[in-house]
């Protein structure tokens, strides 16, 4: 039996392992060249050959690509910007909502005062009289609310 098949071996010398692998090295094809055609030269340059451009794709369909790309990265980013703003309201306080509205608030004060001033200037009376004739119908009413679950009964 020889010692590549002995399935009692288990290791080889160093001389039957560089006989194998030159065995299986001499047995692998790694290329391949065909000579039945006339004009290749073995050694240089290869001459160049047409590669036309095969591809068709109509304009509106790489206006669709361009925009299904444009569209997936808007949304994505208006995703970002919700979660965002989402996150950021799910860690407001009081303290930091006051923070945040204080600044509007005050600007609001201010433009309400100017509007004021401006209409005094002018001279515009803010005053409104308002008068009324006829019956005037006056009732008290009284209600009693007491539990949970509450049933408005009002009593004339």
């Amino acid at each position: 039996m020889p010692a590549e098949t002995d399935p009692t071996r288990t290791a080889m010398t160093e001389q039957e392992a560089a006989t194998a692998a030159d065995r299986i090295i001499a047995d692998f094809v790694t290329s391949y060249r065909d000579k039945s055609l006339p004009d290749v030269p073995t050694i240089g340059d290869t001459p160049a050959v047409a590669q036309p451009d095969s591809r068709r794709v109509p304009a509106w369909a790489s206006g669709i690509a361009v925009a299904s790309i444009g569209i997936g990265a808007g949304a994505t980013g208006i995703g970002c910007a919700v979660w965002l703003a989402m996150k950021g309201l799910s860690m407001a306080t009081l303290n930091g909502v006051l923070m945040i509205a204080a600044p509007f608030a005050g600007v609001a004060v201010i433009v309400i005062a100017i509007g004021g001033l401006l209409r005094s200037l002018r001279g515009v009376h803010t005053e409104t009289h308002h008068h009324y004739s006829g019956h005037v119908d006056q009732r008290t009413v009284q209600n009693k609310n007491v539990g949970a679950f509450v049933k408005n009964t009002n009593q004339q």
